[in-house]
Order: structure tokens, then sequence, then C-alpha cells
């Protein structure tokens, strides 16, 4: 697995990455939560953060992390790679 800086031409894995990632962990939103939260997120929230991702050995994303003045806004993983310490690489 390797960290590194995601590339605008990346953002529409991530976005299918956070959708996954929603889906299988946020129960408290709603399917209209997502539908307006996915246009928000690519289109504004993407760029107002610095974005790394984890890419498996392939090339593959498997999560990212965006970071805004020293805060970890937002780290997404995808659902079948949960547990297996990409977040916790994402972090470091």
């Amino acid at each position: 697995m390797r960290i590194e800086s995601v590339k605008k031409s990346d953002h529409g894995r991530l976005i299918e990455i956070w959708e996954a990632s929603v889906r299988a962990t946020h129960d408290f939103l709603m399917e209209e939560d997502i539908e307006v939260l996915r246009p928000l997120i690519l289109e504004q929230y993407f760029d107002a953060v610095e974005l790394t991702c984890a890419r498996d050995e392939s090339g593959e994303i498997k999560g990212f992390c965006g970071v805004s003045e020293g805060n970890i806004e937002m780290l997404f993983i995808t659902p079948e790679a949960r547990g297996t310490g990409v977040g916790s690489l994402l972090v470091v």
C-alpha cells in the first residue's frame, strides 16, 4: 500500500468510495441526505481539503483522507478494505 496525493482525475473514484463507505457505516443518513451531499462533496468539499489516498499494489485507491488546517475532515475507506489498516496508514 502506498500513500500519495490525489489528482483531480481521481475525484470520480473518491466519490464512489465516499458513497460506498457512507452506505456501509452511516446508518443515520437517509437516501435524500446522500443525494444532497454527493454533489457538494464532489464540487466543493474535495477542493477545500488536502487529499491523500492509499493505493494498493495494482494502483487501485482503497481509501482517502482530507485534511484542512491540521484537522482530519474526511476519512473514507472502501467497505472491503475496512479493518485492514488502510485508515491507520492515512492518518499517520
